[in-house]
């Protein structure tokens, strides 16, 4: 019997989600991925392969990175705040294969109400 590795599900549900999902100069991508330790985020724009903005529990801004909903809440409004800096005001959410929940809805969330549009 063959055994499912969960790396290698979630990329291919990522391969999947990215023939649907592209980001322009007008409406950039915003790629969001998680590790057991830190919470990433990225606006990106594929057109001219370029990230816009990035956020990370890396930061200075997040206290003492760590994965948990609070911190990925906090890289959303973040991220959503570099983006407006940027002059990005709409994105497409791309979550990386990962489901919508837990982190990655606490930064959408998050994204969301500091303003971001998607």
């Amino acid at each position: 019997m063959s055994q499912v590795n969960r790396k290698q599900v979630r990329r291919r549900i990522h391969k999947r989600i990215r023939r649907k999902v592209a980001g322009s100069a007008a409406r950039p991508r915003l790629a969001v991925h998680y590790s057991n330790q830190h919470v990433y985020a990225q606006v990106i724009d594929d057109e001219a392969g370029r990230t816009v903005a990035s956020a990370s529990t890396l930061d200075k801004g997040v206290e003492k990175g760590a994965s948990n909903v609070e911190c990925a809440a906090a890289v959303g409004k973040m991220i959503a705040e570099r983006a407006k800096e940027a002059k990005v005001g709409a994105v497409v959410f791309d979550r990386g294969g990962h489901l919508y929940h837990g982190k990655i809805k606490a930064l959408a969330d998050a994204a969301r109400e500091a303003g971001l549009e998607f």
